[in-house]
């Protein structure tokens, strides 16, 4: 086969699964629109950008209380914190922050960054309890093995369930420092901690470095945290293995195509030559 006849039957796929299974694309309200091009504008300056006051009192309770059971486990080494607590698989064990991941101030941005149907990489909660030491600064999309300075190949978010201060374990950030190249970034004399009332959120490229801080205070610091990369790369966590058919029909649409339930066109992410959402059961096998 040629060169010419491979095009071709890149396009044939492209047409077969692509355009007959469209990406995930959520609508945008107008208020919401400019309010995500001004939060744009400040993460492509800084590398990131607070977001205050999404979640109302009565959610942040509900979050709260979905997910006090579930902090039993304390971390193994000093970047995981063996004074914070970190529940993995969280999307198997509660619906508590599904809309905080497909958020639509989260998704705006998420649109501007990477191509359609980005994935979902991880999804945490964590709660760092007092007496815990800074996290060692680092940034998250570098597992990636593609030499900086680059585009962020990931970008996350953490959502402040309670509030984030100087004192309590705020994540900590450095501005700009998306813009730097292959450097190892030790110095914390330039951070900035990310100061937010209860509801808000700090969204940050893969490419900035930040840690979480200290917690000096005499209170635990509970924080939600989503991850995510662009559609043609390996999210950190497996969603096939680890979700049930029993959670995926609970998902929402959008939260479904996050965790796999997609294509990447030509054909990325198929199962058996087909569209992954054919191997679920009930209401959500569609097309």
């Amino acid at each position: 086969m040629n060169q010419t006849q491979n095009i071709d039957s890149v396009v044939e796929l492209q047409g077969d699964l692509a355009r007959k299974h469209k990406a995930y694309a959520p609508t945008e309200a107008e208020a919401t629109r400019a309010l995500v091009a001004q939060d744009f504008e400040a993460l492509q300056k800084n590398g990131y950008v607070i977001i205050e006051g999404l979640l109302s009192e009565s959610e942040l309770e509900s979050i709260r209380a979905a997910t006090s059971p579930l902090l039993n486990k304390p971390g193994r080494n000093n970047f995981e914190g063996v004074k914070t607590q970190r529940v993995y698989n969280v999307l198997e064990q509660t619906r508590a922050i599904d809309s905080l991941a497909v958020h639509p101030r989260i998704t705006g941005l998420l649109n501007r960054l990477f191509q359609p149907n980005y994935l979902l990489s991880q999804a945490q909660i964590i709660n760092i309890l007092p007496g815990e030491a800074a996290q060692p600064l680092h940034f998250d999309d570098g597992f990636y093995p593609i030499p900086r300075p680059r585009k962020p190949l990931g970008a996350a978010t953490v959502w402040a369930i309670d509030e984030f201060t100087e004192d309590n374990g705020a994540t900590v950030l450095i501005p700009e420092s998306h813009l730097l190249g292959q450097e190892i970034v030790t110095d914390r004399s330039k951070v900035v901690p990310a100061v937010m009332l209860a509801g808000s959120v700090v969204f940050f490229l893969g490419t900035t470095w930040h840690g979480g801080g200290s917690n000096q205070s005499a209170s635990s610091r509970l924080a939600v945290t989503c991850q995510y990369c662009e559609p043609w790369l390996r999210p950190q966590e497996n969603f096939f293995l680890e979700l049930s058919q029993e959670t995926l029909a609970a998902l929402p649409e959008q939260l479904l195509s996050m965790v796999g339930y997609s294509i990447h066109p030509p054909f990325m992410g198929m199962v058996n030559g087909m569209h992954p959402k054919r191997t679920l059961s009930g209401k959500k096998q569609g097309s």
